[in-house]
């Protein structure tokens, strides 16, 4: 008799012994919560295209693959961090390569007063009862089933925070590396940011290869903003070709509280990002910048959720993507003025170029109001490169390729333009300078 089909990553691991051997494993809410998110995706599985949020990302090629659990040689692994440096970002760092934390190659020894930064395994050996409100969630939505696994799962990851009124001054860089492994690893991250009443913080979150891997890493990530904290944040996804990376934040957003974020899709073979973010407090302002480069066969999915749930909250988003030979590219953006939210101010913009008839880009701007006095626009374009411009450079005698390449190059630095930090800025144009096409 054949064997019955069983959830992938689950059937590929003891699961109580996996879940016994978690920090904090001892702590009876932790536990109950990790079996019950556990069961909940075993129950369920992966989604398939009938769900929305899955609408135009296919998981069936994913559900098919085995993974191990974790690395049990990342501790030792031989990796030079030091070349996966950002340029401009010279504060505290964290390290983890295959979902381990390093120590050796992380820099926590003088912290400046006022920031806390710990591995979470550290965190739950101190004081698990604080991360409690964070890490008891359960996940119930049909397209959340790779949050559910994280929150099984995940055997490590951060714990960020910034005390009251306090300023940090250097970049704080949380940097996750994929290596190669004897087999296929799934490894699961769990980052908790708070900035309380009035904190500063500059934010770096890179995602890198040392080498040929095909693992599957899920990051999942709390960022919490008191009243009148501000937070410059940063993404820089430069993962393997052929990984798989799958990420879920969710900021919430206090009076007055102001987040930038700016995200760069490089790598990975299949990646997704559900974004989603909360004005919960008056006058708080959101700002989000993206865009992704795709080539080959990449598929690369978006999900942007803002929801404005107070008095006067204000939101801008620009994201841009670029999509060559056969790849995909995927961006649901969607608005939510709920009611009472008087005063709100939205706007969404997403543009897309195909540089291949065979390439696809999906993008879907979505905008629901329930509240008076409100600014709200949106709206989505799919194209190609404008013959006009292509036709001024080549009359200059800019030959076709580099004219091309301009064009290209200029239509997503555009987004990158508001990253405050110069040194990164100029270092992150570089590495979307490099991944898109040259002819």
């Amino acid at each position: 008799m054949s064997e019955p089909a069983r959830t992938p990553f689950v059937a590929s691991l003891p699961e109580a012994a996996a879940l016994a051997r978690l920090p904090g494993s001892e702590v009876a809410w932790l536990d109950a919560a990790r079996r019950e998110n556990l069961d909940a995706f075993a129950d369920a599985g992966l989604p398939d295209t009938r769900v929305e949020a899955w609408k135009y990302t296919a998981l069936r090629a994913l559900a098919q693959r085995r993974f191990e659990h974790g690395d049990a040689q990342a501790a030792v692994r031989a990796i030079d961090a030091g070349a996966l440096a950002l340029p401009g970002v010279d504060g505290p760092h964290l390290v983890f390569v295959n979902g381990a934390f390093r120590a050796d190659l992380s820099s926590l020894a003088e912290l400046p007063a006022g920031l806390s930064l710990r591995p979470l395994s550290q965190a739950l050996r101190e004081d698990a009862e604080g991360l409690r409100f964070a890490l008891a969630h359960r996940y119930r939505e049909a397209g959340d089933a790779f949050a559910r696994l994280n929150a099984a799962l995940a055997s490590d990851g951060v714990v960020l925070r910034v005390a009251a009124g306090t300023a940090i001054a250097k970049s704080v860089h949380l940097l996750f590396i994929g290596a190669p492994a004897d087999g296929d690893l799934a490894w699961h991250l769990r980052n908790i940011v708070e900035l309380e009443e009035g904190a500063e913080l500059a934010l770096v979150e890179h995602h890198v290869a040392t080498g040929t891997q095909k693992h599957l890493a899920t990051v999942v990530g709390e960022v919490v903003l008191r009243d009148g904290a501000k937070l410059d944040y940063a993404i820089v996804q430069d993962a393997a070709e052929d990984a798989t990376l799958i990420r879920h934040n969710q900021l919430r957003l206090g009076a007055r509280a102001h987040a930038a974020l700016h995200v760069l899709e490089l790598g990975g073979a299949l990646v997704r990002h559900d974004l989603r973010t909360e004005l919960a407090g008056d006058e708080a302002r959101f700002v989000s910048n993206g865009v992704f480069a795709l080539h080959g066969r990449q598929h690369v999915d978006t999900q942007l959720a803002l929801r404005h749930a107070a008095l006067n909250t204000a939101s801008e988003s620009t994201w841009r993507g670029v999509a060559d030979q056969r790849s995909r590219g995927v961006f649901r953006g969607g608005i939510v003025v709920a009611e009472g939210a008087d005063g709100s101010d939205a706007s969404l913009s997403s543009k897309n170029l195909l540089l291949s008839a065979l390439a696809e880009i999906d993008t879907k701007p979505e905008l629901e109001i329930y509240a008076d006095e409100v600014k709200a626009a949106h709206g989505a374009t799919v194209g190609q490169l404008d013959e006009r411009a292509l036709f001024y450079l080549r009359s200059r005698g800019i030959p076709h390729t580099e004219a091309r390449a301009m064009l290209t190059a200029a239509f997503c630095r555009a987004v990158l333009q508001a990253m405050p930090n110069e040194a990164l800025r100029e270092h992150v144009s570089q590495l979307l300078l490099a991944h898109l096409p040259a002819e």
